[in-house]
């Protein structure tokens, strides 16, 4: 196996135990290159350092044998490397290390009772390596499949060679791969295809204008694209993890349409990946506030109104002028001590300040949404 630049150089001397005491600097003198790494595996797990494990054979003899470890002109973080003993660990012992004067290097004594081959892992945090996820996805024309091509993007200025080596993200099947020192690289991490996608439109009140007909642009409604990371959907087998995504669509013609990009969070296996593709035109949401009140008002001494509680009615009409069924989420910021007092559809209270209906309409239909409130309590001022 061939590196253009070695990052381990491990040496290994064949002292007998009648030399153990000699002359340090005498001694590295007389160590000899051991074999090339069997085995290298590249944690790629966290942005800030990369965790480098290798494997290899040494040959030793019985007694006391010393391997040399350097590391110039690599951005190696010294203090993390680390020697395990695999083949014979209840026998074979790290014994000492030893680091020399103005060297980037260390000496690490091994004892062996017998003359032997031994496995040994080597581990260490390697810098200045980036990597970065992304992913292109292109659904079907009906927009109910999407298939997906997630890339890592490695920038190696390590100062070292890495490969042939096993490289690992997360928790996720890793791929064998080669990158040089200086050398930038676009690999397909993986594929999966036939994943099934839902098509939803999000109105937030909080955001977006209450009376679309009253502003001087068209008012546009978020669309995403929602899939869940599991088994059987073709995914599940490790988390996704966040990168930009450019999403395409098959125009059903050979080609090939651009709907746009976004940059999903990580998602975990068995979680939901949102993807954000654009506003539309097609849906339109029109909300008012149909009724307000004060109830139970309290007056201090001075017969000023301290407490009261706030009724409303709210309307919302949703359009959709889509020539195929739709599904809006329409978002409701609430806020204070609140309770819903009717509603003329279900809706799930996200938590103490927001509240979200899901409205499935059919092509070319609108529908009317209507609840009312009580906000308990309201301090005025």
């Amino acid at each position: 196996m061939t590196y253009q630049k070695t990052l381990l150089i491990l040496i290994i001397s064949l002292l007998s135990t009648n030399l153990i005491f000699i002359n340090a600097a005498h001694a590295r003198i007389k160590l000899v290159t051991l074999p090339d790494r069997d085995n290298t595996t590249v944690r790629l797990d966290n942005p800030q350092a990369t965790l480098v494990e290798e494997e290899r054979i040494l040959n030793l003899h019985k007694g006391v044998n010393k391997v040399d470890f350097s590391w110039k002109g690599v951005h190696v973080d010294s203090d993390s490397i680390r020697l395990k003993i695999i083949g014979h660990p209840d026998k074979t012992r790290l014994i000492n290390v030893s680091y020399p004067p103005n060297s980037q290097s260390l000496v690490w004594d091994i004892y062996s009772p017998r003359a032997q081959q031994e496995k040994i892992r080597v581990s260490y945090l390697l810098a200045n390596i980036d990597r970065l996820v992304t992913y292109e996805a292109i659904t079907d024309k009906d927009e109910t499949k999407l298939d997906i091509s997630s890339y890592m993007i490695l920038r190696n200025f390590s100062g070292e060679s890495l490969g042939p080596a096993m490289f690992q993200l997360d928790y996720g099947q890793g791929f064998m791969k080669s990158i040089n020192d200086g050398e930038s690289k676009r690999m397909l991490f993986y594929q999966a295809n036939q994943v099934s996608i839902s098509k939803s439109f999000t109105f937030d009140a909080g955001k977006h204008p209450w009376e679309p007909n009253k502003q001087d642009t068209n008012v546009g409604i978020p669309v995403h694209y929602e899939l869940e990371n599991n088994k059987t959907n073709h995914l599940g087998k490790h988390a996704l993890w966040g990168g930009k995504m450019r999403i395409y669509q098959d125009d059903g013609r050979g080609g090939s349409i651009f709907i746009g990009e976004d940059k999903p969070a990580y998602t975990p296996i068995n979680q939901k990946m949102k993807l954000y593709v654009g506003d539309s035109r097609d849906i339109v949401v029109t909300q008012r506030k149909t009724h307000h009140e004060k109830k139970n008002i309290k007056r201090n001494r001075k017969n000023r109104i301290i407490l009261h509680d706030e009724i409303e009615t709210m309307q919302i009409t949703i359009e959709n002028f889509k020539d195929k069924a739709a599904t809006i989420n329409i978002i409701e910021p609430m806020s204070g001590e609140w309770e819903i007092i009717k509603t003329s559809h279900p809706y799930t209270r996200k938590h103490h300040q927001q509240m979200e209906f899901t409205i499935k309409l059919p092509a070319k239909s609108k529908e009317t949404l209507t609840y009312r409130y009580v906000v308990k309590n309201v301090k005025t001022i």
